[in-house]
């Protein structure tokens, strides 16, 4: 028998950043905008890095992600930013944000924090593509994400670490003000490196000006983070 297909009506479409209040976050820095990607601008993320961030005999990281072989590179590169946004929790967190240069994506600024309503403590790191680096763009990155930590989200503590060879990413730490918290090593290709840990305490953020910040959108993000929004800075400019 026949008959006439009649369409459910369709329902309102909610927005993404209304689920997922995270995709309306963004630090405002003086050159450059960063906020957490897209698929389509994680695929272009993941371009620039084939592009090449390091020289091919270096390793600036702690796991040798930057040196897999195709199909590898790109299954592990998008498997990573997916399952920080999958296993998200207030308790373990991990915002991996791009930095938009004039609307061109020139790198990646993360930031971590376990149990930090405990801890208020973060761990950051950070890779810009090779023709955006010598031009200040990967310290103003890091101020954008220590502002994010200690005025946004009344974080105590910031950490992050680097081998003792890469002079660029431990300049980046001097120059912020972070202080040396001892040795570690790691072996991202099979064989021991040594790399100098860095700590930060709010006081320390505090004891110096920081360039200008704007963060919009973090009012609705701070139980995502699992941060206080009595104790923490919400929206607005900091520095």
């Amino acid at each position: 028998m026949g008959g006439v297909y009649r369409r459910a009506p369709m329902a309102a479409v909610t927005p993404l950043a209304d689920a997922w209040p995270l995709f309306r976050l963004r630090l405002r820095t003086e050159r450059l905008v960063l906020r957490l990607p897209i698929d389509d601008e994680i695929v272009e993320l993941m371009d620039l890095a084939r592009t090449g961030i390091h020289p091919p005999d270096e390793m600036p990281f702690g796991i040798a992600w930057s040196a897999l072989p195709s199909p590898a590179f790109e299954h592990n590169f998008l498997q990573y930013h997916w399952a920080c946004r999958a296993n998200w929790s207030p308790e373990h967190w991990e915002l991996n944000l791009i930095a938009d240069l004039d609307g061109v994506v020139i790198g990646t600024q993360s930031i971590r924090g376990d149990e930090f309503r405990i801890h208020r403590t973060v761990h950051t790191g950070s890779w810009l593509g090779r023709e955006y680096q010598g031009r200040g763009l990967g310290k103003e990155m890091r101020a954008a994400v220590l502002g994010l930590a200690f005025d946004g989200l009344a974080a105590r503590f910031a950490e992050t670490s680097a081998f003792v060879d890469n002079a660029a990413s431990n300049a980046v730490s001097r120059a912020l003000g972070y202080e040396e918290n001892g040795r570690t090593t790691l072996a991202p290709q099979g064989v021991a490196r040594d790399a100098q840990r860095f700590r930060m305490s709010v006081d320390g953020w505090r004891a110096r000006p920081r360039p200008p910040l704007v963060i919009e959108g973090l009012e609705d993000c701070m139980a995502l983070f699992g941060a206080d929004r009595e104790t923490a800075h919400t929206d607005g400019p900091t520095g």
